[in-house]
């Protein structure tokens, strides 16, 4: 029986405006736009102000979060679902050169 896969974030890379570049540990790499996020408010409309959205980006919890202590304590932090965010657009790795 083949196990099912539990998406786990390996890195995740600041974008243009509210897009983040996420890293599986399969090898996918996808683009999320966490906008939405912030129009929702509440805890996170931290992730409006451009230098917390992009300074404290992190994996932690094995998924893409933003770290509100500056401790990288994975119990104080922003993080969203792993199974949602592996359903964003996949995409091609932004770092490396166009050919």
């Amino acid at each position: 029986m083949k196990e099912e896969y539990f998406p786990e974030v390996v890195q995740a890379i600041a974008g243009n405006g509210t897009t983040v570049y996420i890293y599986f540990s399969d090898g996918k790499i996808v683009r999320y736009d966490a906008g939405h996020l912030i129009d929702k408010g509440g805890i996170f409309k931290a992730l409006k102000d451009e230098k917390f959205f992009t300074e404290r980006l992190t994996v932690l919890n094995g998924t893409l979060a933003w770290d509100l202590s500056g401790h990288y304590d994975p119990a104080d932090c922003i993080d969203l679902d792993p199974f949602v965010l592996y359903e964003a657009e996949r995409v091609q790795d932004p770092l490396e050169p166009a050919m």
